[in-house]
């Protein structure tokens, strides 16, 4: 009975460390899926929209993140401040700024 059951132990001869080597291998694969398909393309990403945002300047016409419209017609570090129609302006954070929007300055100030 002892030798059935040294025989399906697998024996000293096989090394237990290739064994859980071999188990590790599907979690590293993934993790590289993960860094090529997810990870580094936000981080491009992030580092575009930092690079929009740090780029600002007056006159440029932008969409918020919640949809407005509009050109900017004041800067500081933190606040834009951007005319959306004839004489309102609204003040919004910096941050909040989504990227430069397709319409001209003109085209946003008439309303369409």
């Amino acid at each position: 009975m002892i030798d059935i059951a040294y025989a399906m132990g697998g024996g000293l001869g096989e090394s237990g460390g290739a064994k859980s080597l071999m188990g590790f291998v599907p979690l590293v694969l993934m993790f590289v899926i993960f860094y090529f398909l997810l990870i580094r393309p936000q981080q491009k990403k992030a580092k575009e929209h930092r690079e929009t945002l740090k780029d600002l300047k007056k006159g440029d016409p932008v969409i918020t993140s919640g949809g407005l419209h509009g050109r900017i017609t004041g800067l500081t570090d933190t606040i834009v401040t951007l005319e959306i129609a004839d004489k309102v302006r609204v003040k919004v954070s910096r941050n909040q700024i989504a990227g430069l929007s397709s319409l001209s300055g003109k085209e946003i100030l008439k309303g369409g």
